[in-house]
Protein backbone atom coordinates (compact mmCIF):
# COMPACT_ATOMS: atom_id res chain seq x y z
CA UNK A 1 0.00 0.00 0.00
CA UNK A 2 1.71 3.23 -1.10
CA UNK A 3 1.97 6.53 1.28
CA UNK A 4 0.74 9.61 0.60
CA UNK A 5 2.71 12.35 0.42
CA UNK A 6 1.38 14.25 3.39
CA UNK A 7 2.13 11.22 5.33
CA UNK A 8 5.57 10.65 3.89
CA UNK A 9 6.50 14.40 4.61
CA UNK A 10 5.12 14.14 8.25
CA UNK A 11 6.78 10.74 8.85
CA UNK A 12 10.43 12.49 7.69
CA UNK A 13 9.98 15.60 9.33
CA UNK A 14 9.62 13.59 12.58
CA UNK A 15 12.74 13.18 13.48
CA UNK A 16 14.81 16.06 14.69
CA UNK A 17 18.00 15.27 12.93
CA UNK A 18 15.91 15.27 9.57
CA UNK A 19 14.64 18.77 10.44
CA UNK A 20 18.25 19.92 11.61
CA UNK A 21 19.28 18.58 7.86
CA UNK A 22 16.56 21.02 5.91
CA UNK A 23 17.17 23.84 8.02
CA UNK A 24 20.87 23.40 7.13
CA UNK A 25 19.60 23.19 3.48
CA UNK A 26 17.51 26.23 3.43
CA UNK A 27 20.71 28.18 3.95
CA UNK A 28 21.71 27.06 0.12
CA UNK A 29 22.95 23.39 -1.19
CA UNK A 30 25.81 21.55 0.51
CA UNK A 31 27.24 18.30 0.62
CA UNK A 32 26.59 14.93 2.39
CA UNK A 33 29.89 15.19 4.09
CA UNK A 34 29.01 18.98 5.11
CA UNK A 35 25.61 17.99 6.67
CA UNK A 36 27.20 15.38 8.56
CA UNK A 37 29.88 17.89 9.94
CA UNK A 38 27.41 18.68 13.42
CA UNK A 39 26.17 15.09 14.16
CA UNK A 40 28.13 12.63 15.73
CA UNK A 41 26.62 10.12 13.49
CA UNK A 42 28.31 7.85 10.75
CA UNK A 43 28.10 9.12 6.59
CA UNK A 44 26.04 5.99 5.95
CA UNK A 45 23.51 6.89 8.91
CA UNK A 46 23.09 10.80 7.32
CA UNK A 47 22.77 8.90 3.98
CA UNK A 48 19.93 6.91 5.62
CA UNK A 49 17.88 10.30 6.93
CA UNK A 50 18.51 12.10 3.24
CA UNK A 51 17.01 9.23 1.50
CA UNK A 52 13.84 9.41 3.79
CA UNK A 53 13.98 12.94 3.11
CA UNK A 54 13.98 12.53 -0.78
CA UNK A 55 11.49 9.67 -0.83
CA UNK A 56 9.56 12.32 0.83
CA UNK A 57 10.80 14.55 -2.02
CA UNK A 58 11.79 17.00 0.66
CA UNK A 59 15.60 17.19 -1.28
CA UNK A 60 17.12 16.66 -3.96
CA UNK A 61 20.72 15.29 -4.47
CA UNK A 62 22.34 16.20 -8.05
CA UNK A 63 25.83 15.18 -9.18
CA UNK A 64 28.70 17.47 -9.88
CA UNK A 65 32.11 15.05 -10.72
CA UNK A 66 32.51 13.17 -7.10
CA UNK A 67 30.37 15.64 -5.14
CA UNK A 68 26.96 15.05 -4.54
CA UNK A 69 24.97 18.18 -3.88
CA UNK A 70 22.03 18.52 -1.84
CA UNK A 71 19.33 21.08 -1.76
CA UNK A 72 15.75 21.47 -0.30
CA UNK A 73 12.58 21.27 -2.46
CA UNK A 74 10.88 23.63 -0.44
CA UNK A 75 8.15 23.48 -2.64
CA UNK A 76 7.22 20.21 -0.92
CA UNK A 77 6.40 21.81 2.27
CA UNK A 78 3.09 23.32 0.30
CA UNK A 79 1.38 20.80 0.55
CA UNK A 80 1.84 20.45 4.44
CA UNK A 81 1.14 24.34 5.10
CA UNK A 82 -2.16 23.84 2.51
CA UNK A 83 -3.48 21.01 5.01
CA UNK A 84 -2.26 23.13 8.36
CA UNK A 85 -4.34 26.39 6.72
CA UNK A 86 -7.28 24.43 7.54
CA UNK A 87 -6.37 24.42 11.10
CA UNK A 88 -4.73 27.44 11.44
CA UNK A 89 -7.60 29.13 9.93
CA UNK A 90 -10.16 27.27 12.72
CA UNK A 91 -7.64 28.55 15.49
CA UNK A 92 -7.88 31.90 14.71
CA UNK A 93 -12.09 31.69 14.89
CA UNK A 94 -11.94 30.25 17.74
CA UNK A 95 -9.11 32.75 19.18
CA UNK A 96 -11.49 35.61 17.53
CA UNK A 97 -14.35 34.39 19.81
CA UNK A 98 -12.46 34.35 22.84
CA UNK A 99 -10.97 37.93 22.18
CA UNK A 100 -14.84 39.19 21.21
CA UNK A 101 -16.22 37.14 24.79
CA UNK A 102 -13.67 38.40 27.12
CA UNK A 103 -14.20 41.89 25.73
CA UNK A 104 -17.46 41.33 26.70
CA UNK A 105 -16.69 40.12 30.27
CA UNK A 106 -14.45 43.05 30.85
CA UNK A 107 -17.29 45.43 29.91
CA UNK A 108 -19.41 43.96 32.67
CA UNK A 109 -16.71 44.42 35.18
CA UNK A 110 -16.33 47.74 33.99
CA UNK A 111 -19.91 48.61 34.64
CA UNK A 112 -19.76 46.95 38.26
CA UNK A 113 -16.84 48.83 39.37
CA UNK A 114 -18.80 51.87 38.21
CA UNK A 115 -21.66 51.10 40.15
CA UNK A 116 -19.90 50.21 43.62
Amino acid sequence: MPVDRLSATFAALADPTRRAILARLALGSTSVTELAKPFEMSLPAVSKHLKVLERAGLIARGREAQWRPCRIEASALKEVDDWLERYRRLWEERLDRLEDYLKVLQAKEKKRERKK
